[in-house]
């Protein structure tokens, strides 16, 4: 777990980029009704975790900075023995100002009352620009005169680029889970089976396991349907003889995996999925070699997009004159997407990709992003060799740049088809 320290850590960090005679804010998520009377599973705001820890809704962080000193509130629900009756015991004025390092604790009741009295003297706000919270705009009418406004995201979000040790430490906890649901989905009996029933072994794997859920919605996707990037209907049936993209990771502890394996659903890859396969393989191996700091991710792009076109040239799925296809970008029409993106508390954290002058920026220690090169083949493409068609591959791992190189944090999950094949004979 994170310690409290660290969170505070982060909090002195974000304050030292305002400007003296400031105030921050940044509101946690509200619950989203899922039907009438009942509720999504709350998750808490993101950038709202990364400063607090603090899984609760209806809360506020505030950041009141002057020139001598920086000043954290935080406004928690009260207690209130009807309501945590119908929906959980809540933690409380008194409980908070325990447990977390900040100055003052509030009741969020009295937010627009203490907030009025905390920004006096203050001229520059920091705030969620694209914030929908009511409370936002409220606020804004109390900072008309403030002589800045800037979008306080940004700021966290380039925090968020580095991961510390302890998030490190979650990731890799995160992926141990979603290892063993992958691995149970390979040893899965396919026969007769529909997706959804696969993709029901791989969540069940993740709850038993204490994951507080998917990362994102299972991708489950067998023969031609995994040419739809982000299929997720999974309701068709799993057809011997051809292969099942499988795009699934957990979140455990608000830290999120991001893992993809193609299987064959009968154990046994054919040749041409073999060499489809083993051209997808060898790109990513070769990538993931590539990773360390001060490389660039578009140099990782351009070399799986290289790799991925000659292979398909060898494969007759491509035709013509190498350099010419890649100039085209003919190769797009069967790799459409980049090569990765980060990874953290969300499944594609939005940490930045260029900096404020529009330069990209490089790959440093402690950044972890996934590395997925594929190839996708529609069963209707009839200027591709028939024994490829209606293929989708794609392989995904999360890697860790360290200070020399990268380590590859999922290894432990079967990957070659060897490794595949002796796990469905299992």
């Amino acid at each position: 777990m994170i310690h409290e320290s660290e969170y505070k850590k982060r909090r002195d960090i974000l304050a030292k980029k305002f400007l003296n005679n400031s105030v921050g804010v940044v509101f946690s998520a509200p619950h989203t009704t899922r039907s009438h009377d009942t509720h999504h599973p709350y998750r808490q705001d993101s950038n709202f975790y990364y400063l607090t820890g603090f899984k609760e809704d209806n809360a506020c962080l505030l950041f009141l900075k002057t020139k001598d000193e920086v000043k954290t509130v935080l406004f928690v629900q009260k207690k209130d023995e009807l309501l945590e009756l119908w929906t959980g015991e809540r933690l409380g004025k008194k409980e908070a100002k325990k447990k977390f390092l900040v100055d003052k604790v509030y009741i969020i009741d009295n937010f627009e009352k203490k907030f009025k009295e905390l920004i006096k003297e203050k001229k520059n706000l920091y705030f969620d620009i694209n914030s929908k919270n009511i409370d936002i705009k409220k606020i804004l009418k109390f900072v008309e005169d403030f002589k800045i406004k800037e979008d306080i995201t940004k700021l966290i979000q380039k925090m968020r680029l580095i991961k510390s040790p302890a998030e490190i430490e979650m990731i890799k906890e995160s992926i141990a889970i979603t290892a063993k649901a992958h691995h149970r989905a390979m040893r899965f009996e396919k026969k007769d089976k529909y997706e959804y029933e696969l993709q029901a072994e791989i969540e069940h794997e993740f709850r038993r396991n204490a994951a507080y859920s998917d990362a994102y919605t299972s991708i489950v996707a067998c023969g031609n349907s995994a040419n739809t990037l982000h299929y997720i209907q999974n309701d068709k049936p799993l057809v011997d003889g051809e292969l099942i993209l499988i795009d699934a990771g957990c979140e455990h502890n608000y830290y999120a995996s991001d893992i993809t394996r193609t299987v064959p659903v009968n154990a046994k890859f054919t040749q041409p999925q073999k060499e489809l396969y083993n051209l997808v393989l060898d790109t990513q191996l070769k990538i993931i070699d590539m990773i360390k700091p001060n490389v660039k991710r578009t140099k990782l792009q351009e070399e799986a997009q290289m790799l991925l076109t000659k292979g398909m040239i060898e494969l007759g799925i491509l035709k013509g004159e190498y350099k010419k296809l890649i100039k085209e970008k003919k190769h797009k029409k069967y790799y459409p997407h980049g090569i990765g993106h980060w990874i953290g508390i969300d499944v594609h954290d939005p940490a930045p990709y260029r900096d404020t002058k529009n330069r990209e920026i490089p790959l440093q220690e402690g950044m972890v992003l996934t590395i997925e090169p594929g190839i996708y083949i529609d069963k209707e493409d009839k200027s591709v060799p028939k024994k490829y068609r209606g293929t989708g591959i794609r392989i995904e791992d999360d890697i860790l740049v360290t200070k020399e190189g990268c380590e590859n944090l999922s290894s432990s999950i079967a990957k070659t088809v060897e490794e595949i094949e002796a796990l469905a004979a299992i």
